[in-house]
């Protein structure tokens, strides 16, 4: 686009410098018509028929010269208004696409959860149940939330079509894991704990739908002590992915 613009300064310049001279001609061509008159009404009082007629060829020949340098300035200057008008165009269309080209690189970032989004969803608040008293009955692990709830959570709301995903306001993309660490989880290699507030962004009502009977969510009534709520909400806000994304074994198709 640089490039576009200088080649775009140039031709400009270069017509502006044209349309110059072909005015300074066009004045000289007037001023030596005008000069031809005078003098010819001056020799027209003479008697030298030989005076008259040298004078008249060397004005005549001054005059052809002007007039095939205004016509030779007049060619230039088309031809420089032409190019102007290429690069013009050309520019235009290089406008075009990298605008297409923006668009689409934003769009992309977006998709892989490298800016931060906002929209509509559900957000869904899963933590730990309340351990009431310690009996030899009772089975901590039931009351907890476990890594694998969470992925299969995650798993519901990326069937449901959600967007963008965040659990603590850490990003979920392709290259995300959820795996236990103790008595926390670690995502993202970031450890969280209960509560666990998981937002989605995609369209409420297909997201709301993973609270449907025969659900994870509503499973977990059933198996374990451990609770989840799903909530429509508008206006949500999910941040960017912080970590970085590599790749070790994808390759560029030729």
């Amino acid at each position: 686009m640089y490039r576009n613009h200088i080649f775009h300064q140039i031709y400009r310049k270069r017509g502006q410098e044209l349309k110059k001279e072909k005015i300074l001609i066009g004045i000289v061509c007037f001023t030596l018509t005008l000069a031809i008159t005078l003098q010819l009404r001056t020799m027209a009082g003479t008697d030298s028929a030989v005076t008259k007629s040298f004078a008249n060829d060397e004005l005549k020949d001054k005059v052809l010269q002007w007039e095939e340098r205004y016509e030779a300035i007049t060619k230039a200057l088309e031809k420089s208004n032409e190019e102007l008008e290429k690069v013009r165009t050309a520019s235009s269309q290089n406008d075009t696409t990298s605008k297409e080209n923006s668009e689409k690189i934003k769009k992309n970032k977006m998709l892989l959860g490298l800016t931060d989004v906002v929209g509509d969803g559900v957000v869904i608040t899963a933590e730990d149940g309340q351990v009431s008293g310690m009996t030899d009955n009772v089975i901590i692990s039931q009351y907890l939330i476990h890594d694998t709830d969470l992925i299969e959570i995650v798993s519901e709301l990326k069937n449901a079509g959600a967007e963008a995903i965040s659990i603590n306001d850490q990003r979920i993309v392709n290259m995300t894991s959820i795996t236990c660490a103790g008595n926390v989880i670690s995502i993202n290699g970031q450890k969280v704990s209960s509560p666990f507030i998981i937002k989605a962004i995609g369209h409420p009502e297909m997201l709301y739908g993973i609270n449907r009977p025969g659900g994870y969510i509503n499973n977990m009534k059933y198996t374990s002590k451990a609770s989840a709520k799903v909530v429509k909400s508008t206006n949500i806000s999910i941040k960017k992915f912080n970590g970085a994304i590599s790749s070790k074994y994808l390759l560029k198709q030729e």
